[in-house]
């Protein structure tokens, strides 16, 4: 990763495409791969479908991981998320990894600056595994403004407790506390910086052994974690990848900005109500990617 990120870019979106662009990228996962996906709330109609992520996952190989919730609904307890996951198919296509299925969790320290986070709470299936595919839908989400790569690494990857514990900006480091976290949120600034912050524990684990790819479809302003979403308002954009967190989801803030649908101003909204961008500052400045990038388009 240089001063300019490499990113790749179609706006013809199929699964055959998704494997050109890997393959354009030039970086070869290896060992063990965690293939780190949505697997979607019971109730949402945005999310991306094992059978959309099919071609790659199965040209990658590796294990599909996902990790427990932290609030109310069909994935916030191992039982409850491994009945959503053969509900949704995802267990006919792959292995599946439920990482905090079992405890106890393991934290992942953060090496970086951080204002926040100590470390980084996980399952301790994520020990298991030499790379990471971080396949992300990019949407818009309730709290964080945007979901994208920085989302999937920091609360995608956390377990119930992590997901506590970013929420929290560090006040509450236990699953239990789930109970008292949502009256007691931080200022919104000090989330999104311990979202940042999650995220450059798991890049600093992996070290360069990750691959992002961002979908830009189904672009509904609420996350794939809503039971109740809104439709999407954007039309579908593209597939982007690259190594780089960072100059990924800001290369996808750009091409919403630079759109002409009529849903841009509303999805933006979102973003910009929520300080979603701030995330994507806090990662560049704690050094885990670059904002300035080259989109090279296929």
């Amino acid at each position: 990763m240089g001063s300019v990120s490499k990113i790749y870019f179609t706006k013809d979106i199929t699964p055959e495409n998704i494997v050109k662009l890997y393959n354009m990228l030039g970086k070869k996962l290896e060992g063990n791969i965690a293939i780190k996906v949505h697997s979607g709330e019971e109730g949402n109609q945005n999310y991306l479908k094992p059978e959309f992520w099919k071609e790659i996952i199965d040209y990658v190989g590796g294990t599909v991981v996902e990790c427990n919730t932290a609030y109310e609904g069909e994935r916030n307890s191992s039982a409850k998320h491994l009945r959503l996951l053969e509900k949704h198919d995802w267990n006919a296509y792959f292995d599946v990894d439920l990482m905090d299925e079992e405890g106890p969790d393991i934290e992942i320290p953060i090496k970086r600056n951080a204002k926040h986070l100590k470390s980084d709470i996980m399952g301790k299936n994520f020990l298991n595994y030499d790379s990471m595919l971080v396949l992300s839908h990019f949407k818009g989400h309730p709290m964080g403004g945007y979901g994208g790569a920085l989302k999937q690494l920091s609360i995608g990857c956390a377990s119930s407790a992590g997901k506590v514990n970013i929420h929290s900006a560090g006040k509450y480091t236990k699953a239990e506390d789930m109970n008292v976290l949502w009256e007691d949120l931080p200022e919104q600034n000090a989330f999104l910086e311990s979202m940042a912050e999650a995220a450059s524990a798991v890049v600093d684990h992996f070290h360069d052994n990750i691959v992002y790819i961002n979908v830009m479809a189904n672009m509904s302003v609420d996350c794939d974690c809503c039971a109740v979403a809104e439709d999407p308002c954007l039309k579908d954009i593209g597939i982007l990848i690259s190594t780089d967190p960072v100059a990924i989801d800001r290369a996808c803030i750009d091409l919403v900005m630079a759109s002409q649908d009529v849903g841009r101003d509303h999805f933006m909204e979102r973003v910009t109500t929520r300080n979603g961008e701030h995330t994507i500052d806090v990662a560049a400045d704690m050094g885990i990617g670059v904002k300035e990038y080259e989109l090279i388009s296929i």
